[in-house]
C-alpha cells in the first residue's frame, strides 16, 4: 500500500468522515470536517469561461452565473494551433477562479471529434489526438500556474451526447490507445492536471467511473497520474465498484445515498477500507493545495480579459475561401450586411459551459466602429425558426441586388449544437441556406461569415466569393471578425477538423450515435483526415487548412537523427506584402506496414510570425513514439522497422516538403496482421466494416445492441427506456410536455434531453436528494408494473414539495 501523505489526519477520522470526504458537500463543493480544520473547496464549470452559481440568486446556475469573460470555445481556439496563446487563456481563467474562490475549473475537454454531428464538439479541440493533447497541456499549465486546479475530461471515449449517461462505447484496444487516449496521455504527462473527470458512458462494458483498466492500469500506473479522479456529475453507477477502481470523488453529493453503501460494504468486508483511505488522501491533498493558493480580495481586469479574448479569436478564425481577393474589405467600399447573427451573434454553445458574459461585441457595431461604410442591413432570417420567412428573404435579396459587396452572417442556432443532444444533420438551418443561395444569385460579390460549433456542409460554396469560419469565438468575437474582414488582423487560423463534403462521407456514419445500448467504433483508427486521406475521399476543406492575406514559401528541409530523436528543420518565408503567421504541420507516413495504418498522422507543428519578405527557420523534434503504433500482441508501442516519410505540410493535403528516414524495429515481436481477417481496413472502406471483421480486430464478440425487453427496468435505466411501458409512456409524455412549456432559452433542448435520458439512479444526486431512494424505488415499481409502486411514489410527494427549494439553493 502506498504511503499516504495525510496518514496521521486520516487515522483521526471516523469511517463515516473518511467516506464523507469522498462525497461532495452539495452540487459544487467538497465536504469539510471542521473538527480537523479541513475546509470545503469549490469546483466549477468551464472551460472557456467560469460558470459559477451567482450566490445572490435563488435560481439555478444554468443561465444565472456570476459575470465572467466568455473566451472562444475549444473548437475555435484549436484552430490557432498556438500553445502559448492557450497558456495565456488558461492564466486568465485561473485569475477569474481566484477572484471567485474556485479551486478547480472543470476543463479542458479533449474528447475526439469522431463525428462532426456530436452536439458538444464546440467544447472539444480536434479530431487529432496529438493536437488536442498539446493544446490541452498548454491550457492546463496556464490555469494551474495561478494555483488553481483543472479537470481533464471526459475520460474516456465520450464522443456523443445521445444516451451519453448509459451508452457503451465498444472500441478495440489499439484504437482506444492511438486515438481516444493519446490526448489524455499527453495532457496528463505534460500538463499534470490536478484532477481527471471520469465519463458518463461505459467503455467496453465498464462505466467510466468504475473502469479499473482506464483509471488504475493506464491513468495511474502507466501515466503516473497522482491527482484526484472526480466523477462527471451523476456518473457514478455503483459507488463501491467506482471507489475500488480508482474514482476518488463523487460529484455532486449523493446526500448519504452512496455513503451508506460504502459504509455497509466496509462493515460487511466487501470493500477494503484502504481504498477509502487512499481516495481520502488524494482529495485532502487537493483541498489543502487549493487552500494554500487561495487569495483574498483578488480582482480581475475584465477589460483586459476582453481584449485577450478578442486576440485569441482573431488568431483562431479561419479564412476558408477568398476568391479574387475580395477580402479584406477595400477602404471606402460600401457593404450590405445580411443576417440576424450580424447583430445578435452566436458566440458560445449551450449547456454546462454557458457563460454569463461581461459584454458582447457584434459584427455590425464593430464594423461601423472600424469605419466601414454599411450601405444597408437586412435580418434575412430568424434564428428562432428553420423555415424561410419570405418577407425577410425578399427584403434581403432586394438589398443585395444593388450592393457593392454583401456580407452574410449565418450559422448553427442554439437548437442545432449543444450539450445533451447531437445534431441530426450537418446542414445549416434551411432558411439560411436558401438565403445564401438567393443572395448569391443576384450579387456575385457575396461573402459568408459562419458561426457554429462544428463543421457544416456548404451547398452554395461555388456561388460565393469568400467564406470566413468564426466558429463560436466568444464575447469579443464580433470585433475579431470585423478585424479579419477589414484586414486589421491577418487570418492565420487553420482547421483542427476536416470539413467533409457530405455527412454521408463521415467514417462513423453507420455507427453514430449507435444503438440504444451501445455504439460500435467500427471505423477503428480511421477518424477524420486519417480516413479521408487514406481512402482518397473528397472533402470540402481538409484538416489543417486555412488561408491568409499573404503567402508563404517552404524550403531547405533537413532531418538529423540524434540518438532516439529526430530534429526536423526547414525554412518558411513570407512572400507576400502583409505580415502574417503560418502554421507548419509535420506528418509521419509509414511507407509499408504489416498492420493497417493511416496514410499519415500529425506528429508536430509550429506557428511562425513573419513580416513581409522575412524568412525564419522552423525546428520540430520527433521521438520514437512518432513512428510507433500500439501493438496489442505486446500491449505496448512498437515501431515496425522500415522506411518512414517525414512530410512538412500546410494542411493534411498540401505537402510542401518531404524526406525519407529508415528505422529499425523497436522490438523483435510479432506484428498484428489482419489482411486476411479484416481486409476492409487495408483495401476496403472502414465505414462499411462487417461485423465479423470488426470482431476480429476487437478480439471478441459484440455486446447486445438492444435492451432485453423481458428483463425488468433497473435503477440504471432511463424514462426513455421505459416509454413503451404503461406508466413509462405516460410519465415520459407528460415530462416532455412540461419541458416544452417551462424550458426556454439556449438550454431548453438540453434540459429536455436530461429529463428523459438520465438514469433513475442519478435522479437522487442530481436533485440534491429531493427525489430520494424511496421515490426512486416507487418509480421503478410503477415502470415494471409492480403493485404498490404508485402509492409509494405518491407518498414521497410531500417530502419532494417540502425540499424542492434545495435544488435551486445548491445547483
Amino acid at each position: 500500500m502506498k504511503e499516504l501523505k495525510y496518514r496521521d489526519m486520516i487515522d483521526k477520522m471516523t469511517l463515516e468522515e473518511k467516506i464523507s470526504i469522498c462525497d461532495g458537500l452539495d452540487f459544487w463543493n467538497t465536504q469539510p470536517i471542521e473538527r480537523l480544520n479541513i475546509p470545503s473547496v469549490m469546483l466549477s464549470d468551464g472551460p472557456h469561461g467560469l460558470r459559477k452559481k451567482d450566490p445572490d440568486t435563488k435560481k439555478t446556475s444554468m443561465g444565472h452565473s456570476v459575470p465572467a469573460v466568455c473566451f472562444p470555445t475549444a473548437g475555435v481556439t484549436a484552430c490557432s494551433w498556438d500553445t502559448e496563446l492557450l497558456t495565456r487563456m488558461g492564466e486568465a481563467l485561473g485569475d477569474m477562479c481566484l477572484q471567485e474562490n474556485v479551486a478547480v475549473l472543470l476543463g479542458p475537454g479533449v474528447n475526439m471529434k469522431r463525428s462532426p454531428m456530436c452536439g458538444r464538439n464546440f467544447e472539444y479541440f480536434s479530431e487529432d489526438p496529438y493536437l488536442a493533447g498539446k493544446l490541452a497541456a498548454a491550457f492546463i499549465k496556464g490555469v494551474q500556474s495561478k494555483g488553481v486546479g483543472t479537470s481533464l475530461k471526459h475520460f474516456a471515449a465520450n464522443n456523443q451526447e445521445t444516451r451519453r449517461m448509459r451508452c457503451n462505447s465498444v472500441v478495440d484496444e489499439r484504437t482506444l490507445r492511438e486515438i481516444y487516449l493519446t490526448a489524455f496521455e499527453i495532457a496528463v504527462r505534460e500538463g499534470k492536471p490536478w484532477t481527471v473527470m471520469s465519463s458518463y458512458n461505459k467503455i467496453n462494458g465498464y462505466h467510466g467511473a468504475e473502469n479499473g483498466h482506464l483509471l488504475n492500469d493506464i491513468l495511474r500506473d502507466e501515466w503516473g497520474f497522482e491527482g484526484v479522479v472526480v466523477s462527471d456529475w451523476g456518473a457514478v453507477n455503483d459507488r463501491v465498484k467506482s471507489l475500488e477502481n480508482g474514482n476518488d470523488l463523487e460529484m455532486p453529493s449523493s446526500f448519504g445515498y452512496n455513503g451508506n453503501k460504502l459504509s455497509e460494504a466496509v462493515k460487511n468486508s466487501r470493500l477494503d477500507e484502504k481504498y477509502i483511505d487512499e481516495s481520502a488522501d488524494r482529495i485532502l491533498d487537493l483541498v489543502f493545495r487549493a487552500q494554500k493558493n487561495a487569495k483574498e480580495n483578488y480582482k480581475v481586469d475584465f477589460d483586459a480579459q476582453h481584449e485577450l479574448a478578442k486576440e485569441i479569436a482573431a488568431q483562431s478564425i479561419v479564412l476558408l475561401k477568398n476568391e479574387d481577393e475580395i477580402l479584406p474589405i477595400k477602404e471606402g467600399a460600401g457593404v450590405t450586411l445580411i443576417g440576424e447573427m450580424a447583430k445578435t451573434p452566436r458566440y458560445q454553445g449551450a449547456g454546462s459551459s454557458l457563460i454569463n458574459p461581461t459584454r458582447v461585441d457584434n459584427a455590425f457595431d464593430s464594423l461601423a466602429a472600424a469605419g466601414v461604410k454599411i450601405s444597408a442591413y437586412e435580418q434575412g432570417y430568424s434564428c428562432k425558426a428553420d423555415k424561410t420567412d419570405k418577407k425577410l428573404l425578399n427584403a434581403a435579396v432586394k438589398a443585395a441586388k444593388t450592393a457593392e459587396t454583401v456580407i452574410i452572417f449565418a450559422g448553427l442556432t442554439e437548437s442545432f449544437d449543444s450539450e445533451g443532444f447531437d445534431r441530426k444533420t450537418m446542414s445549416l438551418p434551411e432558411n439560411q441556406n436558401e438565403l445564401i443561395e438567393k443572395v448569391a444569385e443576384v450579387n456575385p460579390n457575396a461573402v459568408v461569415v459562419l458561426s457554429g460549433g462544428s463543421a457544416v456542409t456548404m451547398p452554395w460554396i461555388n456561388k460565393v466569393k469568400a467564406v470566413v469560419n468564426s466558429y463560436l469565438c466568444g464575447q469579443a468575437g464580433g470585433s475579431a471578425v470585423a478585424d479579419i474582414l477589414t484586414g486589421r488582423a491577418n487570418p492565420c487560423g487553420k482547421l483542427a477538423e476536416s470539413f467533409p463534403a457530405s455527412e454521408n462521407d463521415v467514417p462513423c456514419r453507420n455507427n453514430f450515435p449507435g444503438c440504444p445500448e451501445s455504439v460500435e467504433y467500427r471505423e477503428s483508427v480511421y477518424i477524420g483526415y486519417r480516413y479521408y486521406d487514406t481512402f482518397n475521399k473528397e472533402v470540402l476543406f481538409p484538416f489543417g487548412y486555412g488561408l491568409s492575406y499573404t503567402k508563404f514559401e517552404y524550403s531547405d528541409l533537413t532531418v538529423e537523427q540524434n540518438s532516439d530523436k529526430f530534429s526536423v528543420s526547414f525554412k518558411i518565408k513570407n512572400i507576400g506584402d502583409r505580415a502574417g503567421a503560418e502554421t507548419a504541420q509535420l506528418y509521419v507516413r509509414d511507407v509499408e506496414s504489416t498492420v493497417f495504418r493511416p496514410e499519415k498522422e500529425l506528429k508536430g507543428f509550429t506557428k511562425i510570425y513573419l513580416e513581409p519578405g522575412e524568412e525564419k527557420t522552423a525546428l520540430i523534434e520527433l521521438d520514437n513514439r512518432a513512428f510507433a503504433y500500439y501493438n496489442v500482441n505486446i500491449s505496448d508501442w512498437h515501431i515496425e522497422g522500415g522506411e518512414f516519410e517525414i512530410l512538412v505540410c500546410a494542411s493534411s493535403r498540401d505537402i510542401r516538403l518531404r524526406e525519407t528516414v529508415t528505422l529499425p524495429s523497436s522490438a523483435d515481436v510479432s506484428v498484428p496482421d489482419y489482411r486476411d481477417l479484416a481486409p476492409v481496413y487495408y483495401t476496403g472502406d472502414p465505414a462499411e466494416t462487417p461485423t465479423e471483421q470488426f470482431e476480429a480486430v476487437l478480439g471478441g464478440k459484440l455486446p447486445p445492441e438492444f435492451r432485453d425487453e423481458n428483463q425488468p427496468l433497473g435503477i440504471e435505466n432511463t424514462l426513455e427506456d421505459a416509454k413503451n411501458t404503461k406508466w413509462g409512456g405516460r410519465i415520459y409524455n407528460t415530462i416532455m410536455r412540461i419541458m416544452k412549456l417551462v424550458n426556454k432559452g439556449p438550454n431548453a433542448a438540453l434540459m429536455s434531453a436530461v429529463a428523459v435520458q438520465t438514469p433513475i439512479r442519478c435522479m437522487i444526486s442530481m436533485s440534491c436528494g429531493v427525489f430520494d431512494e424511496k421515490a426512486a424505488e416507487g418509480l421503478l415499481k410503477m415502470l415494471n408494473g409492480q403493485r404498490g409502486g404508485k402509492r409509494q411514489l405518491i407518498g414521497r410527494i410531500p417530502h419532494i414539495i417540502k425540499n424542492v427549494g434545495k435544488i435551486s439553493k445548491y445547483i
